[in-house]
C-alpha cells in the first residue's frame, strides 16, 4: 500500500491525556467526513473542522511507496530531534517545517482568527519493544489527519514498532482500528456512527449537536475530556465545558495548549 501525507513534523503534543510530550505528528491526507474543500464544508458530516489535510505539499509531506520509507521519514524527524523537525521521503515535494515560539499575548491573538481543532477495563497490549536507553524516552508518533484509519494499516504499524515508536492515533472512531496501536484517542462528531467504542481517551469536541456527552459515558474508555469548540464562540464554549466538567467529574477539560504557546 502507498501512502499519501500533508506533513510530519516535531513538536509537543498540545491537548489531551498526553499534553506535553515530545511526538511526530504524521499527518495522512484525506477523511471521510469531510473533502476538506470549502466548497463541501455546509454538506459535509463534520463542518468545523479547519485542519488543512488536503494534498502532499506540507512540510515533510509527500507520496511513500512503502511502509519503510515512511517510517524513514518520521524516524528521521525523531532523531533529529530538532525544532526544524525532518524532511519528507516521498515522491512530491517535501519542506522542512519550523517549531516557533511566540509570545503568549501573540499566540492568542492569532487563534482568534485562525481557530484550529483539536473508569475502563480497556488494556492495551505489552509493547513488543523495551523502552531506550539514555534518558531519551520511547519515541512517540502520532497518526492524525484528516482521518489516519483510511490509510494506517498493520504492514506500517509493524514498521513502525520494528523502529521502536510508539503509536498514537487520534481518530473520529467511524473506522475500526487494527491491532498493535499504543494509544487509541478517539474524538467522535455528530451524526456519524462509531465503530471504535473503546480506547484509551474520548476526547468530544464541545458542544456539539446530537453528540451530548450522555451518549458517550459508558463507552470503554480511560480518560474522558471534554474539549471547547473553538471559533466565535470559544469563550462561552470554554465556560459551558467548565461547567459541565464541575458538574460531571468523569469528564475533565481538555484545552489545546499548543496554541497558546505558538507551536504547532
Amino acid at each position: 500500500m502507498s501512502y499519501q501525507v500533508k506533513e510530519i513534523y516535531f513538536t509537543l503534543q498540545g491537548e489531551g491525556a498526553q499534553t506535553g510530550r515530545a511526538a511526530v505528528f504524521l499527518r495522512f491526507a484525506g477523511c471521510n467526513l469531510w473533502s476538506g474543500l470549502e466548497r463541501d464544508r455546509a454538506d459535509a458530516v463534520c463542518k468545523f473542522c479547519d485542519t488543512d489535510f488536503v494534498g502532499v505539499d506540507g512540510p515533510g509531506g509527500g507520496k511513500f511507496s512503502t511502509a519503510e520509507t515512511l517510517v524513514d521519514a518520521v524516524n528521521h524527524c525523531w532523531t533529529s530531534l530538532s525544532p526544524t523537525g525532518g524532511e519528507g521521503k516521498g515522491e512530491g515535494d517535501a519542506g522542512n517545517q519550523k517549531l516557533e515560539i511566540r509570545s503568549l499575548k501573540d499566540s492568542v491573538s492569532a487563534s482568534n482568527s485562525d481557530f484550529r481543532l483539536p473508569g475502563s477495563d480497556f488494556k492495551q497490549p505489552p509493547h513488543p519493544n523495551p523502552l531506550p536507553q539514555g534518558g531519551r524516552g520511547r519515541p512517540l508518533v502520532v497518526c492524525t489527519g484528516g482521518e489516519p484509519l483510511l490509510q494506517l494499516d498493520e504492514a506500517l504499524i509493524d514498521a513502525l514498532h520494528v523502529r521502536g515508536f510508539e503509536i498514537a492515533i487520534e481518530t473520529n472512531g467511524t473506522i475500526a482500528a487494527p491491532s498493535g496501536i499504543d494509544w487509541i484517542c478517539v474524538s467522535p462528531k455528530s451524526n456519524a456512527e462509531l465503530k471504535q467504542r473503546r480506547g484509551n481517551e474520548l476526547k468530544l469536541v464541545y458542544p456539539q449537536s446530537n453528540a451530548l456527552p450522555e451518549k458517550f459515558a459508558s463507552l470503554h474508555f480511560e480518560h474522558f475530556f471534554l474539549q471547547p469548540m473553538d471559533g466565535p464562540s470559544r469563550e462561552a464554549n470554554t465556560q459551558a465545558a467548565i461547567k459541565y466538567c464541575l458538574s460531571h467529574p468523569q469528564w475533565r477539560l481538555s484545552l489545546q495548549t499548543h496554541k497558546l504557546i505558538g507551536i504547532p
